[in-house]
């Protein structure tokens, strides 16, 4: 990795912290971007997974108090049983199929609520969220705009759901960290990865984009908060349509 592009890729990091410390989203899929344009594939998994597990932990502990532990123990069941069908399954969809997955199921904000309603609160949601968000997590390096759409209309206020998010984010990145750097070690070894110096780096820019982003978050109120979140993620999906096009 060069000097200037460690430094594109840390300035990426501290930004991308702050607008996931504000709605707990979009950042992860802004640096997965970055990432996927300067390292190869497997060691931008590992480094977008190392970089997120702190960054998205680190925004958990800040707003502890306000995690639903009962979401996330029903998020981590579908979780474990997502990653346990893409070790039996050995499926790996192309970067185009994913993007236009993302790009449509990010659409689904605007769907009237009697025709579909995705609540992570409603019976078996938080477990159908962990069981896809897990596996594409794993797959595509970033399922962001998938998970949101369970958070969009829920009543959790808006820490609860940034609180909420953010611990099962860590899970899914850690999984991710294992399920692509065996690989990685294998073909390429410890020189595969960034030096120890840029994750030196990374750790406090993330923690401090995370804490500027947070203190925004307290002077939003829900009802901007989630305004704005389904606004997001309705851009973020055209933007992944348009890449499954091939026009960005």
């Amino acid at each position: 990795m060069s000097s200037v592009s460690a430094l594109v890729i840390l300035v990426t990091v501290l930004v991308t912290a702050f607008i996931s410390g504000i709605f707990g989203m979009a950042g992860g899929l802004i640096l997965m971007g970055v990432l996927a344009a300067m390292l190869p594939v497997a060691t931008a998994m590992v480094v977008h997974g190392a970089v997120q597990v702190v960054s998205n932990g680190y925004r958990a502990f800040l707003w502890r108090q306000y995690i639903d532990w009962r979401v996330f123990r029903r998020y981590a069941l579908g979780a474990l049983a997502g990653f346990l069908v893409l070790l039996v399954v050995a499926w790996r969809p192309e970067a185009r199929a994913v993007y236009l997955f993302l790009g449509l199921t990010a659409m689904l904000v605007w769907l009237p609520k009697g025709w579909l309603r995705l609540d992570i609160l409603q019976r078996g949601q938080a477990e159908l969220a962990g069981f896809a968000v897990q596996a594409l997590n794993t797959l595509g390096g970033v399922a962001g705009p998938l998970l949101d759409i369970f958070f969009v209309t829920t009543e959790m206020d808006r820490r609860a759901i940034v609180a909420t998010k953010s611990v099962t984010q860590v899970l899914a990145h850690l999984v991710k960290i294992v399920f692509w750097s065996l690989p990685v070690i294998a073909a390429a070894g410890e020189a595969a990865f960034p030096p120890v110096w840029f994750f030196v780096l990374a750790v406090p820019l993330s923690m401090l984009g995370t804490t500027l982003g947070g203190k925004l978050l307290e002077r939003m109120s829900d009802i901007d908060f989630k305004r704005a979140m389904k606004w997001l993620v309705t851009a973020i999906g055209a933007a992944m349509l348009l890449k499954a096009a091939g026009w960005l």
